[in-house]
């Protein structure tokens, strides 16, 4: 197992109190390993990732999608994901075998 990419996101944590609501914003990073992909709270064996996407909202950020054979999973970017997507593609492409 060796790391090929990372990407940092945000988790957005809502808290309502009784006149306001406060969002706290968390950074993290997913990881892309030769043999999964690694997110704050989940692990996807690259066996389980079928593609992963990214979807440009408002001027630099966005959702970065990873397209696994349990469902879609999204991910609020701040900065353009294009780097990691591509590294992403491309290993997923070398190693059909997963």
């Amino acid at each position: 197992m060796y790391l090929i990419a990372e990407q940092p996101y945000v988790k957005v944590e809502r808290r309502v109190r009784s006149i306001e609501q406060v969002d706290i914003e968390h950074k993290r990073t997913i990881y892309l390993y030769s043999d999964k992909v690694v997110t704050e709270r989940r692990e996807f064996p690259m066996k389980d990732v079928m593609d992963i996407s990214y979807r440009l909202i408002g001027g630099e950020g966005g959702l970065l999608y990873l397209h696994t054979s349990h469902g879609v999973y999204s991910y609020i970017v701040k900065s353009s994901p294009e780097e990691f997507v591509l590294k992403c593609k491309e290993h997923i492409k070398k190693n059909p075998h997963f």
